[in-house]
């Protein structure tokens, strides 16, 4: 074997692995593109027998409403959960700089210039994250929990635990109304859904974030830069948590300290009932934002049926369950281990 052959065949068994783990068996493609559109239909099926309001425009268009910030961070959390990157628990902290910086500053340089200083705060949160994980190899859920505490500590500390308001309605009026009949907050989502799929889709970044889950060690023996590839999801989900942030205080104008928490989890949910793997490797924005859908459909028939929230928590954790044994049995079914 010469020198030079030697990252060719790394490339290759990185290609072939990235093709096994994107491609798979016949029966888990047809599995996973197949099944979430027939569970989304089901669940429209069942909520309009169970209440005539479910199938009206109003409360089909809240719902969008409400997962359009929590789809901003899902389309993070699943370039994190593809690199074999576990999750990023740094989330509520992020999305709380990015709420409390955009509305503390509001006053000072404006909106938009204080929408941007907030993501900028996110994003360093989210270099530390990758550095820490992608360069030192710490474990990524203890670095990401261990920073989230430490921003959210200095978020705290720099609001000293207290309400921040707004000082823009006009602001506010903007990301609440409407252009075209289409919800200014739903354009947006979709907007930082449709770049987020390019560029996992298009790109070369994409391909390395594919690889990096699919086969870490080949990855990291061809020219593949696997540290950078896995550090820049984390970096990628902390801005779009504080984007998320910054959303949320304009259209609230109002912040705490704590105005993030639960995101994360929601966010994972998405991700995990979506389809893509825990393992890495696998998965795209369109099923995670398939997953985010179905989750706000089952949630929103839950609260028509007026089932308690208890009752919803019990429903989400089983759906992770039902999701994550899904996709070890597909993967078990596609020769994979």
């Amino acid at each position: 074997m010469t020198s030079s052959t030697a990252p060719t065949r790394a490339q290759n068994a990185a290609a072939r692995s990235v093709d096994r783990l994107t491609k798979g068996s016949a029966f888990s493609r047809i599995g996973s593109w197949v099944g979430m559109p027939v569970g989304i239909a089901l669940l429209l099926v069942v909520g309009s027998l169970l209440s005539d309001r479910f199938l009206s425009i109003g409360n089909l268009t809240n719902v969008l409403i409400n997962i359009s910030i929590l789809g901003v961070i899902v389309v993070g959390m699943t370039f994190v959960f593809i690199t074999r990157g576990l999750a990023d628990l740094s989330v509520p902290a992020t999305v709380a700089v990015g709420a409390i910086l955009v509305l503390g500053l509001q006053p000072t340089i404006g909106t938009i210039p204080a929408a941007l200083v907030a993501i900028l705060a996110a994003l360093v949160a989210g270099v530390v994250n990758g550095l820490l994980i992608g360069y030192a190899g710490i474990n990524p859920v203890i670095t990401t929990l261990a920073v989230g505490t430490i921003v959210l500590g200095i978020a705290q500390w720099s609001v000293g635990g207290v309400i921040v308001y707004g000082t823009d309605p006009a602001a506010q009026a903007f990301l609440n109304g409407r252009v075209f009949g289409i919800p200014v907050i739903v354009m947006v989502f979709l907007a930082v859904a449709v770049i987020g799929h390019l560029v996992l889709s298009r790109t070369t970044l994409g391909r390395w974030v594919y690889a990096a889950g699919g086969n870490p060690d080949a990855t990291r023996a061809s020219a593949v830069p696997l540290f950078l590839t896995r550090g820049s999801a984390f970096v990628l989900t902390a801005g779009l948590a504080g984007l998320a942030g910054v959303l949320l205080g304009v259209t609230l104008q109002t912040a705490r300290p704590g105005i993030g928490i639960g995101y994360e989890f929601d966010a994972i949910t998405a991700v995990v009932v979506g389809g893509v793997s825990l393992l890495g490797g696998s998965g795209s924005i369109p099923r995670a934002i398939g997953g985010l859908l179905f989750v706000a459909l089952l949630n929103n028939i839950l609260v028509l049926q007026g089932v308690p929230t208890a009752v919803q928590g019990i429903a989400k954790g089983t759906l992770i369950v039902a999701a994550v044994s899904l996709d070890v049995y597909l993967r078990r079914k596609g020769g994979q281990s």
